[in-house]
Order: structure tokens, then C-alpha cells, then sequence
């Protein structure tokens, strides 16, 4: 359910190049959160010689990948601002990608998740050691799984999506379904390893995480993350969505190649749950991937031991996952990918470059990751 491939490699890792190479140790803010400061976009374009060569990596990779359309941000601190449209968003209408759409975040949703988790942490509401069993009930192994484990995904829980939970899928197609439903599917199965003693991603870990969040606040999802971070952020056009039918427009179609042919993949929101059922466009990801990678929403300690990871074994090729973000060439942030559309947005703290990508294709061939856009290095 997230498969995630590689379109925007050319684009971003010029981006990359381009970056000053100062780097801060460790990234994070110094001293107590007292406010949310938000850093407006770099004012002025890209350098024109810059542009072109971004708009040809664009051009490239989507001919590479037979990609229908895209839109590409990318904020170099003291250099300006470029954002690239291209394609389709529409292949029947023939309706153009524009800088304004809605895109699905899929498991960028994650990130998101994981620091509720660690807020409520930092606000003496729950431990990252405590098992999921005080929250959870059901869970194999759930007395040993801690929250720390299903955010740094190595709790070796059962992944939800089988054979039950497909056959319910593919019954009605449009379900709308809760988050209690899609644990359903994981809850009792058994363990896929000794929890902390391997690194498997799956959105299971997620989402059992998404009960935590309404348990300890006594809330909806959807209102504690308005709460705590779309309202501090200013995050207007972030949103939650279980219904694909509240989905703002204008968004795009998601595409996937069957038998060689793009075909439109169904916009069902829900099935992915506290583990990537949210949508959003590229100036708010231009602001959480910042805001992710600084911590600004945590405290200081807190963003350090968010930042402690390791490679996955089985997963999105990062260089390392931590809590609820990933790591490649000293660049944080996450990805995400599922029926029809790639999502990805990292941020580098020593030189304040931000970079998103959103294309309306998935399983892709060949494939890849988005994260590999984020590997150069600003100094190469």
C-alpha cells in the first residue's frame, strides 16, 4: 500500500546541487518552544539558467516514467522559488496539472501522525516506552510493543492489508472505512518478528498509533491534528479526509500501468486511514516538511530522540527511518505512494532547502523511490 518509485530524481537532485553545503550538527532548535514561526517562501524566482535545468530534469523523468502529470516545488533559502507544472492531471478531460491542486500525501500522513504521538509525549500525556495493549486491546505481542517501536517501525506487528481486508476492498470499492475497521484486519495475526529486533514498514504501525492519539485526547483524529498542528502551522489547504467525495478540488486523477496502460486507480481516501488519508498542496508541504525537520512543533530533546533511527529492512529505501520521518543524504523529511499517486517532501536544516514532489502515478517500471531525488549531496 506503499510502494513507493522514483520520478523526480533529476529535478531535486539539481535542487540539491545547488544548495550551499553548510549543514547544522544535528538539525535541530536550540532552547524552548515559545511560538510556531513560519518561514515565509524565498522571495524571487531561481536563477533562469537553473529553471531550465529543473524544467528538463521534470521534462526527463516523466518521459522516463511515462508519468502523466506533476507539479515540483523547490525553496532554496537567499536563491528564490521555482514551482514546475506539467502534464496531465486529467488524461479523459485532458485537463493540466496547476500549481493550486490538492494532492494525496499517502504515507507523508505518517509524519503527521507521529508527532501527535510525540507531542502528547512532551505534554506528559503518554510515554513513547508505554505498550500499545494500555491503549489497544488485541494486539499480538501488545504488552511488549511500545509506541516508540510502531513509529520507528520495528514492532513486528502484522501488517492489515490480506487477503480479508482486500476481499472487503474489492466488495465495495467506495467503503468508507474507520480506522477501528482497518486494525480489524491486524489485530490477532501473527507477529512478524520479536518487537525491536527488526525494521519492517507497514501501515499497521501507524494507524494503531491513530487510536492512541483518540484515546489519550478523548478526540477525533481529525480534530487533535487540526489542534495541534494545522492551526499552528496555518496549514489551510491540509486536510484528513476519510470521504473522497470532501476532497477539495481541483485535484488530479491517480494513474497506475496495467498491462502497459495508464488506468485511473480508485480515490478511495479511507482504506489508508491515520497512515496516509490526508491531501494537501505544495506551499503547505513547503511549510511541514520545515517544520518536521526542525522540530518546531516539539521540544528540543524530544526532536533528538525523534531523530534516532536506522536503515529498514524491508521498506522505502532511506538511508535511515526514524520516528515518523526519514533520512537520505542528510535530507529529513518522508514520502508516500498508493493508487495512483507519489508523494514526496524533505528538507535539509543546515541550508534551509526545501523540496516537495507530487505526480498522479504509481507503480511505475521501472521502479524506484522518491527519497533517491534527496541523495545528492550540496556539495557534489
Amino acid at each position: 500500500m506503499d510502494r513507493s518509485f522514483a520520478r523526480c530524481v533529476g529535478a531535486v537532485a539539481i535542487a540539491l546541487a545547488v544548495a550551499p553545503s553548510a549543514r547544522a550538527a544535528d538539525g535541530t532548535p536550540t532552547g524552548p518552544i515559545a511560538s510556531v514561526t513560519v518561514s515565509p517562501a524565498p522571495q524571487g524566482d531561481l536563477p533562469e539558467k537553473l529553471q531550465t535545468r529543473l524544467r528538463e530534469a521534470l521534462d526527463q523523468t516523466m518521459a522516463t516514467y511515462n508519468v502523466p502529470g506533476a507539479a515540483v516545488g523547490v525553496w532554496l533559502r537567499g536563491e528564490g522559488t521555482w514551482i514546475g507544472t506539467a502534464g496531465l492531471a486529467d488524461l479523459k478531460t485532458k485537463a493540466l496539472v496547476t500549481k493550486d491542486m490538492i494532492w494525496p500525501l499517502r504515507s507523508i500522513t505518517k509524519s503527521f501522525t507521529v508527532t501527535l504521538i510525540l507531542q502528547l509525549a512532551d505534554a506528559g500525556k503518554l510515554s513513547l516506552d508505554d505498550p500499545i495493549d494500555k491503549y489497544v486491546s488485541g494486539v499480538t505481542d501488545g504488552a511488549s510493543i511500545t509506541l516508540r517501536e510502531l513509529a520507528g517501525m520495528s514492532s513486528g506487528n502484522a501488517e492489515y492489508v490480506g487477503q480479508e481486508f482486500l476481499e472487503d476492498f474489492q466488495a465495495d470499492p467506495n467503503k468508507i472505512f474507520t480506522l477501528d475497521e482497518l486494525n480489524s484486519h491486524a489485530l490477532g495475526r501473527p507477529a512478524r518478528f520479536a518487537p525491536g529486533t527488526r525494521r519492517i514498514y507497514t501501515n499497521s504501525n501507524t494507524n494503531l498509533l491513530g487510536v492512541v492519539v483518540e484515546k489519550v485526547t478523548g478526540k477525533p483524529f481529525k480534530d487533535v491534528l487540526s489542534e495541534r498542528i494545522l492551526e499552528p502551522l496555518g496549514l489551510k489547504n491540509t486536510h484528513y479526509l476519510l470521504d473522497a467525495a470532501q476532497w477539495p478540488k481541483p485535484h488530479a486523477i491517480g494513474y497506475e500501468p496495467v498491462d502497459g496502460v495508464l488506468t485511473p486507480e480508485p480515490a478511495n481516501l479511507s482504506i489508508y486511514g491515520t497512515a496516509g488519508a490526508m491531501v494537501s498542496t505544495l506551499d503547505d508541504m513547503r511549510v511541514w516538511a520545515e517544520s518536521l525537520a526542525t522540530g518546531s512543533l516539539l521540544k528540543p530533546g524530544t526532536q533528538s530522540e525523534r531523530l534516532q533511527g536506522a536503515a529498514l529492512e524491508v521498506g522505502p529505501p532511506y538511508d535511515r527511518y526514524a520516528l515518523g520521518i526519514g533520512e537520505t543524504g542528510g535530507w529529513w523529511g518522508h514520502n508516500g505512494e498508493g493508487f495512483g499517486f507519489t508523494a514526496a517532501m524533505f528538507h535539509d536544516n543546515g541550508t534551509s532547502a526545501t523540496v516537495v514532489v507530487f505526480m498522479n502515478e504509481a507503480q511505475a517500471v521501472p521502479k524506484g523511490h522518491p527519497i533517491r531525488c534527496s541523495a545528492a549531496s550540496p556539495r557534489s
